[in-house]
């Protein structure tokens, strides 16, 4: 995991010789859930990271970025709660193209692959009686981690870039990869939707 972080770096600051290559700082809340599980609910978390913008041409850019990630679900049924929140870094690889909508705003439509590596978080079970918590990505008594260390799937959003330099966004991220590491039987994937702000320097 650290040589592919490291290899993301440099290859993200190799970029930035490029007069095309422009960056950006970015804030935001999720909504996360999972699918294939019954009676879960979404939680609220928080993303924040830097971007990057490499304009192909007027219209057509490659985006990519560092994005702390906090996700994740709550079920609760039968007076039982479990409720779990993952920490994922998201490094998304976008296609984006971009169209004015007026002269000091453009319309910008991106989708692509993402890859989240986990770094953190925990779950925790309330019986009504009493809780208990452990780690996700980390095994604890023996026993190997709940979650998978790493999770791949499609990103897609649309935004606006004002004046250059302010970035809304509304994204979406379906997984591909489950997640669960502790029964086989169960096949939920993750699914998080976002809203953010960024500044581009």
């Amino acid at each position: 995991m650290k040589k592919f972080l490291m290899t993301a770096v440099l290859g993200m600051f190799a970029l930035a010789g490029f007069s095309q290559v422009k960056w950006d700082a970015k804030v935001g809340m999720n909504f996360s859930n999972v699918t294939k599980v019954d009676n879960t609910k979404a939680l609220p978390g928080f993303q924040l990271g830097v971007g990057m913008d490499y304009g192909f041409s007027e219209n057509w850019s490659l985006q990519s970025g560092l994005m702390i990630s906090s996700k994740g679900y709550k079920i609760k049924a039968d007076g039982e709660k479990l409720t779990a929140r993952p920490i994922y870094l998201d490094i998304p690889i976008l296609a984006a193209y971009k169209f004015n909508i007026s002269d000091n705003a453009k319309l910008v439509i991106n989708a692509g692959p993402y890859l989240a590596i986990g770094l953190g978080g925990k779950a925790k079970y309330d019986e009504g009686e009493g809780d208990e918590d452990w780690k996700l990505f980390k095994g604890e008594d023996g026993f190997d981690a709940q979650c998978k260390r790493f999770d791949l799937g499609i990103q897609y959003g649309i935004g606006v870039e004002l004046n250059e330099h302010y970035l809304i966004n509304l994204s979406g991220q379906n997984g591909f990869i489950s997640p669960n590491n502790w029964d086989d039987d169960v096949d939920y994937k993750n699914m998080t939707f976002s809203i953010g702000v960024g500044y581009r320097f």
